[in-house]
């Protein structure tokens, strides 16, 4: 995926209207918990006018349409990301309120293809994210870990690992609060200090992919992450895997990825589980068995 640095020559006011109704939340890490949400529906209808901006190298011309959003006029009527799990592998639909493309948003890649996203989470280190490198590294996968400001503040060794081999580096906020009880500049501000935090480490610029906390979220806050050049990304698999004292074992977490892949799959494990840690080797081969090839967040 190449992102485009390109001029800006107006905000842009887009139109949306959600509907969709109950969902079951999936939360991640220790931070979080199971819980249903009931979302009430909710109509909009904005206007919506659009700029067309055009870069030019010195071979090459490019036109490419930009849209801002005006957040102040968009729904925080808060959303939990959700998914309806099945084990014919099809892809699963999910919480449809918020248009999520709309808003560079994605809970699947290409799903034509036989392909998985793995992705982790790390709101903490419980000693596995090692293993789990080297794990990736002797099978040839590249992943993503989203991880918060403490996370890499505390292990910078980690984190220079992770970018030195290949891997996605992705933001994962800096407290990791529910983005929707945040103002526009809180949420500004969650985002760049974990930013500025990894640049400290590594000398790089972070990726811009985000994983909203908690899996919370609301049109204005993935217009905000949207605004500023980021793509949130959400999940079409998961399983409850990150209570450190109740793992479900290496045998039962193999079992439910293998019931449950999918085309265009967006993999959710915690880099905290022992389990999966354990499974990872041979997810990765069964996977590929099955005629699956595993693609940076990179190639969406």
């Amino acid at each position: 995926m190449k992102l485009l640095k390109i001029p800006l020559l107006a905000i842009v006011i887009s139109s949306i209207c959600i509907c969709t109704a109950s969902a079951e939340s999936y939360a991640d890490g220790p931070f979080m918990r199971h819980s249903l949400i009931v979302n009430e529906i909710v109509e909009l209808n904005l206007k919506t006018t659009s700029t067309t901006t055009v870069t030019t190298t010195e071979t090459t011309t490019e036109a490419t349409t930009i849209q801002l959003y005006d957040t102040s006029k968009l729904s925080d009527t808060k959303q939990s990301w959700y998914y309806m799990p099945n084990d014919q592998h099809k892809v699963p639909t999910g919480n449809f309120a918020v248009e999520l493309n709309k808003y560079s948003a994605y809970y699947t890649g290409n799903t034509a293809e036989k392909t998985i996203y793995l992705t982790f989470d790390e709101g903490y280190e419980n000693g596995y994210t090692s293993k789990i490198l080297d794990v990736l590294k002797s099978k040839g996968v590249k992943a993503a870990f989203f991880v918060t400001k403490p996370y890499i503040e505390s292990q910078p060794a980690l984190i220079k690992r992770m970018t030195d081999e290949g891997h996605i580096v992705g933001n994962h906020s800096a407290k990791h609060l529910s983005s929707p009880t945040l103002t526009d500049s809180q949420l500004k501000q969650e985002l760049d200090s974990t930013a500025e935090a990894y640049k400290a480490v590594t000398g790089k610029d972070m990726p811009k992919y985000f994983r909203p906390p908690m899996g919370e979220y609301s049109e204005r806050t993935l217009a905000v992450t949207h605004n500023m050049g980021y793509k949130s990304i959400f999940w079409s698999f998961a399983h409850k895997d990150w209570l450190t004292d109740q793992q479900p074992g290496a045998e039962a977490t193999y079992n439910t990825v293998m019931k449950r892949y999918h085309n265009g799959e967006i993999m959710l494990l915690h880099a905290v589980s022992s389990s999966n840690t354990e499974a990872l080797g041979r997810i990765i081969d069964s996977l590929r068995t099955q005629g699956y090839s595993f693609k940076s967040l990179d190639e969406l």
